[in-house]
C-alpha cells in the first residue's frame, strides 16, 4: 500500500502541472490529426492552374479538376503560381499556354508544364492524376483534326463527335501481389497514432523522471527513508510511479485516438501486452536517468535528446519503411524499431500476439535490462 501510495503521488505531481497537461493530453492528438491529414486518402489536392481563356484551355482545366480529390484553383501568373508551390499553398500547379487554343487549331503542339515539391507526399497522386488526364485530352484533339481533315466537318464539330464517340467497355482487374505496407481502405491516423503512441509515451517517461531528482534535492526521499518506510517500499513506489505514468500516456493516446479517429489497434489482448512492455522500457529508463543524475536540468537535457533522437532513428518520426537498408539495421538498436514493426503488424494486418512474439520478446530484454539497472542504480541513491 505504501509503495502504491507513493506511485499516486507521482502521476498527480505530472498532472498537476498546467504544461505538462497540454503535453501529455492535448499534443499527441494535434499530431495525429496533423500527420492522419497529411498522409491520409481524404484531404483534397489544390492544384493551381494557369491557362489562356479559350475554350480548349477551359476544356484542359475542366477535365484537370474532375478528379475526386483534386481541387483546381486560378493563379494569375506563372510567377504567382511558382510562389504558391514553393509555399504549399497549391500542393501542385499546371501552366497551359496563353495561345493553346491557337496552336491547336493551326494542328500545332501545345507544351502543358507541371509544377511541384518533389518532397511532398501528394506530389506523385497529382502527377499520375495530370498525367492520365493531359494524354486523354490529346487523344481527343487528335481524333478531332484527324475528322477535320477526312471532312467530318470543322475542328469543334469533329470534337463533338470525337467527344461523344462510345467504345466497346473494358474490364480492368487489379490485384495485388505480396503484401502492401497499407492496405487497401486503411484508415490513414491508423499510420501515425501508433509511432507517436511510442514517442510520447517513451518522452514523457524520461520528462517525469526529474521527479525522482526533485524528490531528492527537496529531501523528500531522505524524511521517507527516515520514516518505518523501507528502501524497499520507496524504491518499488517510485518504479510503479514511472511505470503508472507511462502506461497513463500510452493509454490515453490509444483509448483517445480510437474514440476520436476511429483507430483500430488490432487485438486487445496482444496491443494491451505490447503497450504494457514498452511502457516498462519507458520506466526503466526514466528510472535510469533520474537516478544517475542531481539536478533536474541536465536530466531534461539528456531526455529531450534521447526521447526525441531515440524516436526519429526508430521510425517514429519517419516511416521505418522508408529507411534504407543499413538505416533499418542501425535503428533496431532502439526499442522503438521493435515497437514499430510490432504495432504495423497488430494495426495493419491484424497480427495476433503469435505474429509479434519476436519484437516482444526483444522488447522484454530492454525492459528487464533498464528496470534491473534502474532499479540498482536508484537504490544505491537512496541507501547511500
Amino acid at each position: 500500500m505504501k509503495a502504491l501510495a507513493i506511485a499516486m503521488v507521482n502521476l498527480r505531481r505530472v498532472f498537476s502541472d498546467r504544461t505538462n497537461i497540454f503535453f501529455v493530453v492535448v499534443s499527441p492528438f494535434l499530431m495525429v490529426f496533423v500527420l492522419g491529414q497529411m498522409f491520409g486518402g481524404n484531404q483534397q489536392l489544390t492544384v493551381g492552374v494557369v491557362s489562356g481563356s479559350g475554350p480548349l484551355s477551359e476544356q484542359l482545366v475542366q477535365a484537370l479538376g474532375s478528379g475526386k480529390r483534386i481541387a483546381v484553383e486560378r493563379v494569375a501568373d506563372e510567377s504567382a503560381l511558382r510562389t504558391g508551390v514553393e509555399r504549399g499553398t497549391v500542393r501542385a500547379g499546371v501552366v497551359v499556354p496563353a495561345d493553346y487554343d491557337t496552336r491547336v487549331r493551326a494542328g500545332g503542339e501545345a507544351e502543358v508544364r507541371y509544377l511541384t515539391r518533389q518532397e511532398d507526399p501528394g506530389a506523385a497522386e497529382i502527377g499520375t492524376w495530370i498525367r492520365s488526364v493531359v494524354p486523354q485530352q490529346a487523344g481527343l484533339l487528335r481524333a478531332a483534326r484527324f475528322g477535320q481533315q477526312e471532312g467530318a466537318g470543322s475542328f469543334d464539330e469533329a470534337l463533338g463527335r470525337a467527344g461523344q464517340a462510345s467504345v466497346a467497355t473494358v474490364r480492368v482487374r487489379v490485384t495485388t501481389a505480396g503484401e502492401s505496407i497499407f492496405p487497401e481502405g486503411f484508415n490513414p491516423f491508423g499510420a501515425s497514432a501508433p509511432p507517436l503512441l511510442l514517442l510520447f509515451t517513451f518522452l514523457t517517461s524520461l520528462t517525469a523522471a526529474i521527479g525522482l531528482i526533485e524528490t531528492r534535492l527537496l529531501g523528500v526521499a531522505r524524511r521517507m527513508y527516515a520514516t518505518p518506510i523501507s528502501a524497499r517500499s520507496i524504491v518499488v513506489g517510485e518504479a510503479l510511479g514511472r511505470l503508472v505514468i507511462a502506461l497513463a500516456q500510452a493509454l490515453l493516446i490509444m483509448f483517445g485516438s480510437a474514440l476520436i479517429f476511429g483507430v483500430d489497434w488490432g487485438d486487445p489482448f496482444a496491443a494491451g501486452a505490447l503497450v504494457l512492455v514498452f511502457s516498462l522500457v519507458g520506466s526503466g529508463a526514466a528510472m535510469l536517468l533520474g537516478a544517475a543524475f542531481k539536478t533536474p536540468g541536465a536530466a531534461i537535457s539528456v531526455a529531450m535528446v534521447l526521447g526525441l533522437g531515440l524516436a526519429a532513428l526508430g521510425g517514429s518520426m519517419v516511416a521505418l519503411e522508408s529507411f534504407s537498408g543499413t538505416m533499418r539495421t542501425i535503428a533496431h538498436l532502439t526499442p522503438h524499431a521493435w515497437a514499430y514493426e510490432a504495432f504495423a503488424e497488430l494495426v495493419r494486418h491484424d497480427g495476433t500476439i503469435v505474429d509479434i512474439l519476436p519484437q516482444f520478446g526483444i522488447l522484454s530484454c530492454y525492459a528487464a535490462v533498464l528496470f534491473a539497472l534502474g532499479v540498482w542504480r536508484l537504490r544505491r541513491v537512496l541507501t547511500r
